[in-house]
């Protein structure tokens, strides 16, 4: 177990708290999920640095059409924050299905995406989003497509021991845009899905057609999922039942879902993504059509 626990209040000093222990401190949030693993004896730290009283990494902020989060933005402040839900539905929807009010309080967006799992909701929401995140290391500060950071199922690219993840941008939704996203799990709620799907989706200006869309699955690879071939299939095809359907089919075929006991086989989460891809591409369509 760790022996020391530290607070500090910038970026920089958390750094410095990392580079003094060389390795032997990791950074924690609201910790959910690390302090399992190191009670259980998965990870190994002897310090913890712990960075929920920096400031500006739990802000929410917009600026010339680019939403920022900060990385200690807890799942309940996303869910609720009234600029999310309007201008980037899918991820307060996603924030909202995580675990219960208890862990919403204090589970971080930023630890959801670090712990690295292809089901994670808010992963799946900001990889639809096309989001980016900034880390910072003793070298700086850089910004880097959210799907750089995955290594493999439960292995992120961030090194919490001298690195850390600042926050998370996109470019929040327009007027001919809306995005959505569709769960199943075992129960409704404080369970993993079993599939998640999340879409955003930009039409024409007549409304009548897709002019662009992306698609976001999990967990149907080793890695957070993006259905090009189903996204490229939409691209100026007309609105219609036919072609959604014919979208889902197309995810369902580039995807690579595997049987297991917790999630089911491979045959019928198969069949449930066409369903979720479908009924997320109508739900986002019908949005944004409202929206023009």
């Amino acid at each position: 177990m760790w022996q020391e626990y530290l607070f500090p209040s910038s970026v920089e000093e958390a750094l410095a708290m990392l580079a003094e222990r060389e390795g032997r401190a990791r950074v924690v949030a609201g910790g959910t999920d690390l302090i399992i693993e190191l009670t259980e004896g998965r990870r190994a730290a002897d310090c913890l640095v712990d960075i929920t009283r920096i400031p500006e990494l739990g802000k929410i902020t917009l600026k010339d059409g680019i939403i920022v989060v900060g990385a200690n933005v807890t799942h309940r402040q996303a869910s609720e924050s009234p600029l999310i839900r309007e201008r980037a539905t899918v991820l307060a929807q996603a924030c909202h299905a995580v675990g219960s009010l208890q862990i919403r309080n204090v589970g971080t967006l930023g630890g959801n995406v670090v712990n690295a799992m292809p089901a994670a909701d808010g992963t799946t929401a900001l990889l639809a989003l096309e989001a980016e995140a900034e880390i910072a290391d003793g070298a700086g500060w850089r910004w880097v497509p959210l799907p750089d950071l995955f290594a493999g199922p439960g292995v992120s690219r961030v090194d919490s021991t001298r690195e850390m993840l600042a926050a998370f941008r996109f470019q929040a939704l327009g007027e001919r845009q809306a995005s959505a996203l569709e769960r199943i799990a075992r129960r409704r709620a404080l369970a993993l899905p079993v599939l998640i799907c999340a879409v955003v989706v930009t039409l024409n200006e007549a409304g009548q057609a897709f002019e662009s869309a992306r698609i976001a699955l999990g967990p149907v690879a080793p890695l957070p999922f993006r259905a090009s071939q189903a996204e490229e299939s939409l691209h100026g095809a007309p609105i219609s039942l036919e072609t959604m359907a014919r979208a889902g089919e197309i995810a369902m075929q580039e995807s690579h879902p595997r049987s297991s006991l917790l999630r089911a086989s491979k045959e019928y989460r198969q069949e449930v993504i066409k369903v979720l891809v479908r009924r997320s591409l109508e739900r986002a369509v019908q949005r944004a059509i409202s929206n023009l």
